[in-house]
């Protein structure tokens, strides 16, 4: 069986299936209650992901019921063979953070072919001056963590430098379509 696929710049073609995912992350950087800055980042749905996406769907591998936002400080860009037991270490997770564990990805049910917690946005709240380089998705709560599986990673276009007191907000949003 030949399970190769091509990615391209929107997200993932399996050839056979001609099945196209593509993730995207929405950003608000919020300070003194103002929006400052608002900008969406493409990402990589690295292998880890989608392996355990075919084995959930098709294979009988168990369902992972919650899933985590993290953010990254290492000017790092994420790579298909990512995964979530070097992931942290190579792109440094940010936790100069009030957040006490990653915040949760809280997505409403599928619909038009995409997925999205556009209705319950992640928040990310800094304790201190810093810089972040991007954002992940996985199934470990716990910063730094190793365990679990990675499923996305995103590198901003530009590093982007917060201070104590700012939010990010972010949207994940996963879509699959018949290419």
């Amino acid at each position: 069986m030949n399970s190769k696929f091509e990615r391209r710049d929107g997200g993932l073609i399996v050839p056979k299936s001609k099945i196209l995912t593509a993730g995207e992350y929405h950003w608000q950087h919020i300070r003194d209650g103002k929006v400052i800055d608002e900008w969406d980042t493409k990402n990589t749905v690295v292998n880890e992901g989608l392996n355990h996406m075919l084995g959930v769907t098709l294979g009988g591998v168990s369902q992972i019921t919650s899933w985590y936002l993290g953010l990254f400080s290492a000017n790092y860009t994420p790579v298909s063979t990512d995964a979530a037991a070097t992931f942290c270490t190579s792109a440094t997770e940010v936790t100069f953070l009030t957040n006490t564990q990653r915040p949760a990805w809280t997505p409403a049910a599928p619909a038009a072919q995409t997925i999205t917690n556009a209705a319950a946005q992640a928040t990310f709240t800094f304790n201190a001056s810093g810089n972040v380089y991007g954002a992940f998705l996985a199934s470990a709560s716990a910063f730094a963590a190793t365990t679990g599986v990675l499923f996305s990673a995103a590198r901003f276009s530009a590093v982007k430098p917060v201070a104590a007191n700012d939010q990010l907000l972010m949207t994940y949003t996963l879509s699959a379509a018949s290419a």
